[in-house]
């Protein structure tokens, strides 16, 4: 578990042109980190669009997605592109490294995996899941909290 620490290094590979960000550039505000795979029906059907609803709900929190691959068949970069297109995503993707090395670095439990990372770049929450009624229900709580007390 890596919750209260610093927020570990990521290594991550652009999906088009676009520059990979630092972690340094979120300092100073909330971030959440979305784990996701196009073969993960719970990452398609209900985590993508959570985190789209948090990006139009939330303009004090920052949402990153990167797809990750810890097991089924590598998806190229257009096939990533044109999901991003299909499922209206409107948060920066940028795919893990080979071997899911972000993933691993950051502890996921399958995808989707959320991280919650507060505005002094600590790790306030990590969660594995898509169900509405536990861990999308929690994170939308933590988010509002956290909102609330900066």
């Amino acid at each position: 578990m890596i919750e209260q620490q610093r927020l570990p290094a990521w290594s991550l590979l652009p999906i088009g042109d676009e520059l990979i960000p630092k972690i340094e550039d979120f300092y100073g505000k909330p971030l959440l980190i979305l784990f996701f795979y196009l073969g993960c029906p719970g990452c398609k059907g209900r985590a993508i669009p959570f985190a789209n609803r948090i990006v139009y709900e939330n303009s004090g929190i920052e949402v990153m997605g990167i797809h990750t691959r810890f097991e089924g068949r590598s998806y190229a970069d257009e096939e990533i592109r044109e999901a991003i297109e299909q499922f209206h995503i409107r948060f920066p993707v940028y795919r893990d490294m080979p071997e899911s090395k972000t993933y691993h670095t950051y502890h996921a439990g399958g995808t989707p995996h959320w991280v919650l990372i507060d505005s002094e770049g600590r790790v306030a929450q990590s969660i594995f899941g898509s169900d509405p009624n536990n861990a999308l229900l929690r994170l939308d709580y933590r988010i509002k909290e956290m909102l609330e007390n900066d």
